[in-house]
């Protein structure tokens, strides 16, 4: 997404929540839509890891805080 395109992206998400919707709505979906973009970014940017590197720092931490898998 370019920022170019951010205003006009933010008025068809508007435009797509119910017309009865929260600001607590509102805020999570673009909270959620910036979280999503800065994951396409780190794709793009090729700052990601395997599945199993993921899965491998996941059960470290788990047996640093006491909380392996058994």
């Amino acid at each position: 997404m370019g920022k170019a395109n951010v205003k006009e992206q933010m008025a068809k998400m508007l435009e797509a929540l119910p017309e009865d919707c929260t600001w607590e709505d509102i805020q999570y979906h673009i909270y959620v839509r910036e979280k999503v973009e800065r994951g396409l970014t780190a794709i793009e940017a090729g700052d990601v890891i395997t599945q199993e590197e993921a899965e491998k720092r996941v059960d470290e931490w788990l047996k640093s805080s006491g909380r392996g898998r058994p």
